[in-house]
């Protein structure tokens, strides 16, 4: 069971996801310890490994970095949930081999600290807490493929092979 994290607002960007002044590092443990420190100060403290976020609107947007999916795989969390991605840090979490859940339903059927439990197969957020299914569209099989081997340079690598 995750527990959810849910911040009700639009366009999180990238500098909040993860601030530029920690961007000296490539290091996923080093930038997970400042994940959303300058939206939510005690996120690093509470969040749990297998939990997930859930946003509004254009979810990481601002400056390409892929720092931002870095911090948030860094701290363990399952996924983001959002009514929409920024498009470059879509692509970017799929080529680093992290899933995203496009919904643009969840931000009104989520609170902070429910229990949720994904179906990525059916395409099936399980509301545990308040007892309601929010559906969504599975990711293309290409970008499962890319995720399920660690992302797009894995990919590739292994292609090779």
């Amino acid at each position: 069971m995750s527990v959810a994290h849910v911040y009700k607002r639009d366009h999180i960007n990238t500098d909040e996801i993860i601030p530029a002044r920690y961007l000296n590092t490539d290091d996923e443990a080093e930038l997970a310890s400042h994940c959303l420190e300058d939206l939510d100060k005690e996120f690093v403290n509470k969040v749990r490994e297998g939990d997930v976020i859930v946003a509004g609107e254009d979810f990481g947007c601002g400056s390409s970095r892929e720092h931002a999916v870095w911090a948030i795989r860094g701290v363990k969390v399952q996924n983001v949930i959002a009514k929409t991605f920024a498009r470059i840090f879509y692509r970017n979490a799929i080529n680093c081999g992290f899933y995203l859940i496009e919904s643009a339903e969840a931000i009104e059927k989520i609170n902070d600290g429910d229990e949720v439990e994904i179906d990525y197969k059916n395409g099936l957020i399980k509301n545990k807490t308040a007892g309601t299914d929010i559906s969504f569209n599975p990711l293309p099989d290409f970008a499962l493929e890319i995720i399920k081997d660690g992302g797009l340079l894995n990919h590739v690598m292994k292609m090779k092979s």
